[in-house]
Order: structure tokens, then C-alpha cells, then sequence
């Protein structure tokens, strides 16, 4: 029944062997509101995210130009995206207590506010008469920031999920808030070649970036006015966070089902973060184009997106995590071998970009899933706290595994079909170990990956009590309760 902007639902009873009873001290439980303007919140999250995402990969597709412009090298141009990386797993720990002690509505203004001076520094620090040694040390200055920004940004979503947004869309609110991120990606893989033919054109493309990050920084410092609603939208958003930051970190390395996610999405997250990164160097040794590879990473991103909205909507009805977990790491498994196989045979394109399109349909879509289920593997710790360690699992992963990857490559005497330039390398050892540590790790998740869906299991609980009443009990006694 909707009244002015709210929403309310009241639970019904359901029916059982004993008669269940409302809990009379739980009773404001009972009718839970939401309220529209969890959407505005939802879209300057989703805003933020994307924005952050262009700002980290401004300057990825635009090396060349970026490098004449800034007179660096190219190895100094890619440290304007790894910083990134660099910055995250330390910061990490210090996000994930700032959102389950001080709330929503400080980081994503924090995080906004960081992102929008990050982008301003970068064009302040790039006009024609700027120094060329000053003005890298500026853009790599605002890149940091931005590197600051990224995990207040990245954990939030399952934050806001659970704060305002009833359980049969937590999952829905909690994709599209993550597949922001990638779509950033994509447009500042689109935008940021289309606005820069020539290296003069940086500032004014810099200048198109800072200019949403400020829009957006207004936005969340004005038109978020709480952390949470008025009346919560469900029975665990009523007790979220209530686990201390540290305490909630000893109830995780305590739990086995957790540290399986942890370890095992984690691996998920490195091997996507590899194939982001190392998918033209991998395909330029058998003659693909550099817009080919453009082309496989945009399918990869805009399949990973759609596969993500439709298993998020799926998950909000069913409530089969698990299930749905396991099915797609398989097939991303299964994505990831073809791959593998496929990009070191020339001219198949067809089948490149198949296995990059169904890698990204099975592999996107588990993120926001994986995310989910490890707030309900782990609750009550705090949402950000068990979803941020998986993502300083995947950053720490990632890096590792690129290491691994890129010393277990060959140079190669001879490569006829190569449009890599100088740089020859094979990589067919290190594409098949990737899709080994795919299989491996998705096998071993599906093996013995198995908990209960704790935070359903509470807010079940929560709503109703099944009283024991003893042959003497009247109505107006106080009947003893089994919780």
C-alpha cells in the first residue's frame, strides 16, 4: 500500500504444528517501511562508482598519447592505473570499519568528496605551461585520491543493500550497484579514445571526467541525508552491524564456510582481473587488432552486465544463492578453458569473442551473488566487513597472479602474425595455468562450499517466536519463548 512516498508491508502469520506468535518486545519489527528515496541513494552510488571507474582507467587506452603528453614512459603511464591496486589493500581494513561504524551517508561523501578533488587536480595539473616533471607528479596525485576513493565506493553496495532495501530486492539493489564499476570501465574504454586522437586533447578530456565527479560529490553531500531510514526494511537492517569491527574479524577467520568464499571468489576475482588486463597482450601474438581486443572486452563487460541483472532478479525470488554460485563458476570455468584454447589459434575470431562474451555472462554476474552470500555465511559481522576482505582477497590474489602470469611468458624468435610490436611473448603456458587456477579453485568451492543462510534464518526468527505454553499457562500469563 503505498502512502505518499513510503511503502509498507505487514508479514502474515504462517501457519504450523504449534501456534506462532508475534514477539510483543520484537513487535516494531513486524511492519517494515521502505521508502523512494532508496532509489536516489542507489543512483549516486551507481553515478559515483561509474565515475570512479573512468577516472581510474582514464588513461589506459590512450598510453601513447598519455605518455607524449606527460613525457613519461609507458611502464610510468600504467602506474596511473596500478596505483589503484596499490592503494586499495591497505585502505581496505580502514573502509570496511568506517562503514559499519560511521555509517553510509560519511563514506560515500568522503568517497565522493575524494574522487571530485582527485579529478580537479588532474586537469588543474595538466595546462600546456605546467612543468612536464610537475604535472605527472599532479596527475599521479589525483589518481591517488581516486585510489583512496575506489574502496569507500567499491564495498558499499551490499551496505546500501541491506540498510534500504526489503529482502526480494537486496540482491537486485546490490547488482546494479556493482555493475556500475564495469560500465565505467567500458565508457571510459570508449570515451577516452574517441575524445583523444592526438595528445593535445588530454586537459579537455580530463575536464569531461572532473565534471561529473563534481555533480555527483553535490549530490551525495546534499541529497543523502541519513545512513539508514527511518524504520528499517527488513529485520536484519534493524541489527546490521552489530558486531564490533574487530570482533566481527575473529567471528570470520573462525568461520569455515567464509574463509572458503574468501579464498576461493577471492581466486575468481584475481583471474577476472588478469584476463582485464593481460586480454591484448594475450591476443596481439596471433594477429588480432588492438580493436579487436577492444571489441572481446567490451562483450566481455557488456555480457558480464546483462548476465548480472538477470541472475540478481533470479536470486531476489528464489533465495538460491549456493546453487546459483556454483552453476556459474562452473561455466565461467568452463569459459575460461575455452578461452584459454581458442586465443592461440589465429583467425578465429568468432570464437574468441564467443569465449570472451560467455566469460564475462557467467563470471560478472557471481559478483554481486558472491557478495550476498557472504553476508549471509557471516552475518551478524557487518556487511562491509565480510564483503571487503573478499576484495582485498582478490586485489592480493590479483597481484600475485599477474606476477606469476607474466614470468611464466617466453619470448618468441619468430612471430609472423604478431601486431604486438616488440614485444613477442607466448602465452600459451600462462593462459592454460590461468584457466587451471579457474577450474582448480571453482572445483574446490563446489566440493565443500556448504552453510546455512544465516541472515534469512534471523530475520525469520525475528518476526516470529513459537511459544511453549504449559497446561497452567493462561492468556494472560507470560508464555515462555523458544527463539
Amino acid at each position: 500500500m503505498e502512502n505518499g512516498g513510503e511503502v509498507s508491508s505487514e508479514v502474515q502469520t504462517v501457519s504450523s504444528d504449534e501456534p506462532r506468535r508475534p514477539n510483543p518486545e520484537l513487535r516494531k519489527l513486524l511492519v517494515f517501511k521502505v521508502y523512494k528515496r532508496r532509489w536516489f541513494v542507489l543512483l549516486v552510488l551507481c553515478l559515483l562508482n561509474c565515475s570512479n571507474a573512468t577516472i581510474w582507467l582514464t588513461f589506459a587506452p590512450i598510453a601513447d598519447q598519455s605518455a607524449q603528453y606527460l613525457k613519461v614512459s609507458l611502464e610510468e603511464v600504467n602506474w596511473l592505473s596500478v596505483i589503484y591496486m596499490v592503494v586499495a589493500i591497505p585502505v581496505s581494513f580502514g573502509t570496511t570499519w568506517m562503514l559499519d561504524t560511521l555509517g553510509l551517508r560519511v563514506t560515500l561523501i568522503l568517497g565522493s568528496g575524494l574522487n571530485m578533488f582527485g579529478a580537479l587536480l588532474r586537469f588543474l595539473g595538466t595546462p600546456r605551461g605546467t612543468a612536464a616533471e610537475v604535472r605527472y607528479v599532479l596527475v599521479m596525485l589525483g589518481q591517488t585520491l581516486g585510489a583512496l576513493a575506489q574502496p569507500l565506493i567499491i564495498f558499499t553496495p551490499t551496505k546500501l543493500a541491506a540498510l534500504w532495501f526489503p529482502d526480494h530486492q537486496r540482491a537486485t539493489a546490490n547488482t546494479i550497484a556493482s555493475m556500475s564499476n564495469p560500465l565505467g570501465v567500458l565508457l571510459a574504454n570508449i570515451i577516452s579514445p574517441l575524445m583523444v586522437p592526438t595528445s593535445a586533447q588530454i586537459p579537455v578530456l580530463l575536464l569531461a571526467y572532473a565534471i561529473p565527479a563534481c555533480i555527483i560529490c553535490f549530490l551525495a553531500t546534499v541529497g543523502i541525508r541519513s545512513s539508514t531510514p527511518p524504520t528499517p526494511p527488513s529485520a536484519s537492517a534493524e541489527s546490521s552491524s552489530c558486531e564490533p569491527f574487530i570482533q566481527g574479524i575473529k567471528l570470520l577467520l573462525k568461520n569455515k564456510a567464509y574463509l572458503i568464499l574468501l579464498l576461493c571468489f577471492g581466486s575468481g576475482i584475481a583471474v577476472f582481473t588478469c584476463f582485464s588486463t593481460l586480454l591484448e597482450q594475450i591476443l596481439c601474438v596471433q594477429g588480432y587488432t588492438n580493436d579487436f581486443a577492444g571489441l572481446c572486452g567490451a562483450l566481455f563487460i557488456v555480457f558480464g552486465i546483462v548476465g548480472a541483472g538477470a541472475l540478481g532478479l533470479y536470486v531476489d525470488k528464489t533465495k538460491k544463492f549456493i546453487e546459483a554460485t556454483k552453476i556459474n563458476m562452473s561455466f565461467s570455468a568452463l569459459a575460461c578453458i575455452a578461452f584459454s584454447v581458442v586465443s592461440l589459434m589465429p583467425q578465429q575470431k568468432a570464437a574468441v569473442a564467443a569465449a570472451c562474451s560467455l566469460f564475462g555472462l557467467f563470471g560478472f554476474s557471481i559478483y554481486p551473488v558472491a557478495m550476498e552470500l557472504s553476508v549471509e555465511c557471516s552475518y551478524p559481522v557487518g556487511e562491509a566487513t565480510s564483503a571487503g576482505l573478499i576484495f582485498v582477497s582478490g586485489q592480493v590474489q590479483s597481484v600475485l597472479y599477474i606476477i606469476i602470469l607474466q614470468a611464466l611468458t617466453k619470448r618468441l624468435a619468430d612471430a609472423p602474425l604478431s601486431t604486438c610490436g616488440d614485444a613477442n611473448l607466448s602465452w600459451r603456458v600462462p593462459t592454460l595455468v590461468m584457466a587451471g587456477l579457474c577450474s582448480v579453485f571453482t572445483c574446490c568451492f563446489i566440493i565443500f562450499f556448504h552453510t546455512r543462510y544465516r541472515r534469512l534464518e534471523a530475520e525469520e526468527e525475528a518476526m516470529y517466536v513459537t511459544p511453549q505454553i504449559n497446561d497452567s499457562a493462561t492468556d494472560e500469563d507470560a508464555p515462555s519463548v523458544d527463539t
